[in-house]
């Protein structure tokens, strides 16, 4: 894979990859850790390379990367952005220390990069502009993406599977014929429409917390659902009351949400499609649940009506134009949430065909320690990367035994030597300092969902563990995404190290009417099952009670 920036943080042979030893840097996690909250295989990280490279516009000065690889977890390079925004005369810390990096201190110095205006203009301006005629083009051929992609992968992944043993030539060109360039047109859908919500939702949520305090302003976002609850992380929990219920089949469950999973954008990790016992577990852990979903969704949608009522009462003359801008909020949302299901559904489809080129070529399992430019040479006849795959293998296995890293890291960062300190901080890693102050007493985060509650603590790792988590209890966790919807209901509260207000957890939470608090940084370090809290999911506090 060709690096368009210098490559001492790049590994070939072993396939480590850490940017963060390209520049004094500050990087996040928040919000990409949520959609790959595992180490990634080497496939996989050529897969996200293709989604914000060769897909994005979008370019940089200096040849920085935006988009980094940290051992093997995905973080943004927010130092780029900050100083990108700067050199052209605008200041983006304090947005950034209420949305990204909130479990950084308040005196946080962010390294900068000098850039000078003009670079900026020339380098990053014509893809700025580039990328939002895309947003004006492709927004009308969103339904038509959504409505075609399921039956264009049943057809791709027929005809990879009728690829004859001897015929990688054949699988070559399903690749770079049909399915590469599917997939680079379902990544430009993606950012342009999650540009959109972006915006929409980060005006609209601002303007909220000005005029009516950030647990309404939290309230009157909670319905983008709407009363037909359809907002796809929500979708795997719907559906399988439905099932329940005996209103949606089991086929048709299957192939609505069979693709939506806990690591549904890992390639090497398999789905549903390859676990016939998969949805009996899902029924039985929703049984297990015993919440009837359309109470909870019928509260929460009371609880919105109430607020928006307190709203109306009081700004008369505003109301008619922030509806407007709530039913844009909404309408982007599900359209955002729509993608992003359907570019899983292809994440899916390249697992199939990554597969069937580990099985034409002997490689079995192996073929995930290859990029995928490295998969389209061995299936061309050139194996000179194969010869790295058991040292890849090796790095990923002692990667991957390793705690999450911190959603804040500044400076060139060893996981290794993290992970040995007995005295690390979870949330925040600052090379330039040789001690931290310790984590203050208090654990804040985002206000997620409104409501105050008191509860147990349930400390869960993964969803695998889900069969943990009690009625009524505390979910407390690094991160979550739509595999852990389901989970939800069950919870009384949800805590999480790593989030932010459209966040997966704190979108969730809202539509079900269940108290979150997201982004606190540490929180899975500080809390263990059996603790109780109090979490008051409006101010973003959680409070340690034994």
């Amino acid at each position: 894979m060709t690096r368009e920036f210098p490559q001492n943080g790049y590994n070939p042979t072993t396939g480590e990859w850490n940017d963060s030893l390209t520049g004094d840097f500050l990087w996040s996690n928040v919000n990409v850790s949520e959609a790959v909250p595992d180490v990634m295989t080497p496939s996989t990280w050529s897969l996200w390379w293709i989604h914000h490279y060769e897909a994005n516009p979008i370019k940089f000065p200096g040849n920085y990367p935006f988009c980094g690889n940290i051992c093997g977890r995905p973080y943004l390079n927010l130092s780029l952005l900050v100083s990108v925004y700067r050199a052209v005369g605008k200041d983006v810390r304090e947005e950034l220390q209420g949305d990204m990096i909130s479990s950084a201190p308040a005196n946080l110095n962010i390294p900068m990069i000098p850039f000078s205006p003009l670079a900026v203009l020339w380098t990053s301006l014509p893809g700025l502009l580039k990328a939002q005629r895309y947003v004006s083009r492709d927004r009308h051929k969103i339904p038509e993406f959504i409505a075609a992609t399921p039956g264009w992968c049943r057809r791709q992944r027929m005809q990879i599977q009728a690829v004859r043993s001897g015929d990688k030539l054949t699988l070559l060109s399903l690749w770079r014929e049909a399915i590469k360039p599917y997939f680079l047109q379902a990544c430009g859908l993606l950012r342009g429409v999650t540009m959109l919500f972006s915006d929409l939702a980060t005006r609209l949520r601002l303007d909220l917390i000005r005029l009516a305090g950030e647990a309404d302003a939290n309230t009157i976002m909670s319905n983008l659902a709407g009363a037909s609850a359809d907002l796809e992380s929500l979708g795997p929990l719907v559906g399988l009351a439905q099932v329940a219920r005996g209103d949606m089949s089991r086929n048709a469950y299957l192939e609505r949400y069979g693709h939506r999973g806990p690591h549904e954008m890992e390639l090497s990790a398999p789905g549903a499609e390859e676990d016939p016992d998969w949805l009996d577990r899902r029924l039985a852990e929703f049984a297990q649940s015993q919440v009837d979903v359309e109470t909870l969704l019928g509260k929460q949608r009371a609880e919105y009506a109430a607020a928006w009522q307190r709203f109306e009462a009081r700004y008369p003359h505003k109301a008619n134009a922030i509806q407007r801008m709530l039913d844009q909020v909404a309408a982007a949302a599900r359209a955002r949430e729509a993608v992003r299901s359907e570019v899983t559904r292809l994440t899916r489809l390249i697992r199939q065909f990554a597969l069937r080129a580990g099985e034409l070529t002997g490689l079995g399992d192996d073929i995930f320690f290859s990029s995928l430019d490295e998969m389209m040479d061995v299936l061309s006849g050139n194996e000179t990367s194969v010869a790295y795959i058991p040292a890849r293998r090796e790095i990923y296995t002692r990667t991957n035994a390793l705690s999450p890293y911190p959603a804040i890291i500044i400076g060139r960062f060893d996981p290794f030597r993290w992970a040995a300190d007995p005295n690390r901080r979870s949330d925040y890693f600052d090379s330039r300092v040789s001690t931290l102050t310790p984590a203050p007493t208090t654990i804040t985060g985002f206000a997620g969902a409104a409501g105050c509650v008191e509860g147990i603590v349930r400390r869960v790792d993964s969803p695998e563990e889900g069969d943990l988590l009690q009625p009524g209890e505390i979910l407390v966790t690094v991160t979550t995404n739509v595999g852990w919807t389901p989970l939800f209901p069950r919870a009384a509260a949800i805590i999480t190290d790593v989030g932010a207000p459209l966040s997966h957890a704190a979108i969730v939470a809202r539509e079900l009417g269940i108290p979150a608090v997201v982004g606190c940084g540490n929180a899975t370090m500080r809390l263990k099952t059996g603790d109780r809290v109090r979490v008051d999911g409006g101010q973003g506090i959680v409070a340690i009670l034994d």
